[in-house]
């Protein structure tokens, strides 16, 4: 079956069998390989993409659900500045606060990270709450490095970083 879909803002044309997962096509026959399978059966969260701004496991998506859809994974979350590839805020954050160890985990919890920043979920919460929610919202992310204390600080750090540089385009839009 040909399978139509946009893939990190570019439109792909895959010929598949329409019951092969999402995660296979990813990796095997669109060479992107940042996507990884840890369990293969939805528990860990090492394989979420973002399809149709939703995060979902690609492990547990059928490819035929794709056609027409769009599909973002982790290679699509750096923006491109000319020729220069910007890093997400929550790719950055990771880095700097070690949030990242072996990289197994990295990519999904990059996906659902990169989602809690963008819909601005920490927004108006203290610290603490913060905390709490992220580790909530990161719950479907498996790592077995990191303890998740430096992930959950790299999110907070991202949406921070985020929530600041919205608001100040906004003052700028302000007379």
């Amino acid at each position: 079956m040909k399978i139509e879909m946009n893939v990190n803002g570019a439109a792909r044309v895959v010929e598949a069998s329409p019951y092969r997962r999402l995660l296979d096509v990813l990796r095997e026959d669109l060479r992107l390989t940042g996507t990884k399978e840890g369990c293969g059966e939805g528990e860990c969260g090492a394989c979420t993409v973002s399809l149709d701004g939703e995060t979902v496991n690609s492990c547990l998506v059928a490819v035929a659900q794709c056609h027409g859809r769009t599909v973002k994974t982790v290679e699509g979350l750096a923006a491109q500045q000319g020729d220069k590839e910007i890093l997400h805020a929550v790719q950055t954050a990771l880095v700097r606060c070690g949030g990242a160890q072996c990289g197994i985990c990295t990519p999904g919890i990059a996906m659902c990270a990169a989602d809690i920043v963008e819909r601005e979920l920490l927004h108006d919460q203290d610290l603490q709450q913060a905390r709490v929610m992220v580790r909530e919202l990161l719950a479907g992310n498996i790592c077995r490095c990191t303890g998740y204390q430096l992930i959950v600080d790299a999110v907070i750090e991202a949406a921070s970083e985020v929530g600041l540089q919205r608001r100040e385009r906004a003052s700028r839009r302000t007379p």
